[in-house]
């Protein structure tokens, strides 16, 4: 599925179930629990923390997913097409750092 779609199913979803879209600073409030919801389970699962037996039912995919939901929703209601931005996005990385990663000592 292309951005563009998601963008249209998640637009078409809101509109059938959601019955309108929260506001911008509702909906950047909602991402930043959702990343925190990600960043909790990578710290206990992968990172030095121990995992509390409450977080280990949590799925990391659903909640990655959370985050593009509401990243999603933010690009609608703030007329960004994601697609556009992210081709662009991955052109201005590759110009930036085509041999800046290769040449890092640090990554051998």
């Amino acid at each position: 599925m292309s951005l563009k779609e998601t963008q249209v199913q998640v637009d078409g979803w809101i509109k059938e179930y959601g019955v309108r879209y929260f506001n911008e600073l509702t909906n950047m409030a909602q991402l930043t629990e959702e990343v925190g919801e990600v960043a909790r389970i990578i710290a206990r699962r992968y990172g030095e923390q121990s995992e509390k037996e409450s977080d280990k039912g949590k799925d990391l995919g659903a909640e990655l997913a959370d985050v593009i939901f509401v990243t999603v929703c933010l690009a609608n209601q703030t007329g960004v097409d994601l697609e556009q931005a992210f081709q662009i996005n991955m052109k201005m990385k590759t110009l930036r750092d085509k041999e800046r990663h290769q040449n890092n000592e640090k990554l051998k």
